[in-house]
């Protein structure tokens, strides 16, 4: 059986320095909760809402293993506000397989949206990204994913090694269920460096200054008869939402 590398926690105090210093950073469950100032039971009550999630439609490499949601916000200082309901769009450069599309998802749930720790958790990012890029709105996009097994493999990152045209991204692990896989590489976006590592908390975090790094996860397998992988991604942008 393969060992699962864990990784290499930081406290949220020493997050800025890390960010800067390499480009990416893991926060623990303790450590969300200690940055977001929201519980990780208030973080635990949205988790059922990933029971929900619509098919993924738009996989060209013809898998049904994805389900998402998708929504969007516009974050400046402390203040949270919904953006109305818009494609998600990515340049071919930034995602060589779904590039150039208009890809039209269902909207998160009403009740997840104004829950108090999603303010919370979308306002501490924001300041995050301001300390790290300057003060200034941030356009925000939510991911709500799930990645089954029921077909026998199911992949997170089908487009491979990649950037999100953005300026900080947030991996969310939120829950993994009879699984296998499901390793995270993260690398330099100008050199050979990498790390790589397993998120296994629910809650934990993976943030990439995503002008630095590039980030895959590996496909996963079922242990047993089926499994899953659920995350929440959260992309912060300067200057508005990607369009084509």
């Amino acid at each position: 059986m393969t060992s699962i590398l864990s990784p290499a926690f930081t406290y949220p105090d020493q997050l800025d320095v890390q960010l800067r210093q390499q480009g990416w950073a893991v926060l623990s469950p303790r450590g969300v909760q200690e940055l977001s100032t929201c519980s990780l039971d208030e973080l635990g009550r949205l988790r059922d809402s990933w029971n929900d999630l619509p098919p993924d439609t738009y996989l060209k490499d013809g898998g049904r293993y994805r389900k998402r949601r998708h929504s969007s916000f516009v974050v400046e200082g402390d203040r949270v506000e919904p953006a109305p309901h818009r494609a998600h769009w990515q340049p071919v450069e930034y995602n060589a397989l779904h590039g150039g599309m208009e890809r039209w998802f269902e909207p998160m749930h009403g009740d997840v949206v104004s829950a108090p720790s999603w303010g919370c958790l979308l306002r501490s990012l924001g300041h995050v990204t301001s300390r790290l890029k300057g003060t200034q709105p941030w356009y925000v996009e939510a991911h709500q994913f799930r990645i089954d097994t029921e077909g026998g493999i199911g992949r997170p990152t089908p487009e491979g090694a990649h950037r999100d045209g953005v300026d900080l991204v947030a991996v969310f692990l939120v829950g993994r269920e009879d699984i296998k896989g499901g390793e995270t590489r993260v690398f330099q976006a100008d050199g050979p460096a990498g790390q790589r590592f397993t998120l296994t908390e629910p809650w934990s975090v993976l943030l990439l200054d995503d002008e630095r790094v590039i980030h895959e996860t590996t496909p996963i397998q079922p242990v047993g008869e089926r499994g899953h992988r659920d995350t929440l991604v959260l992309t912060y942008r300067a200057g508005g939402f990607q369009g084509a």
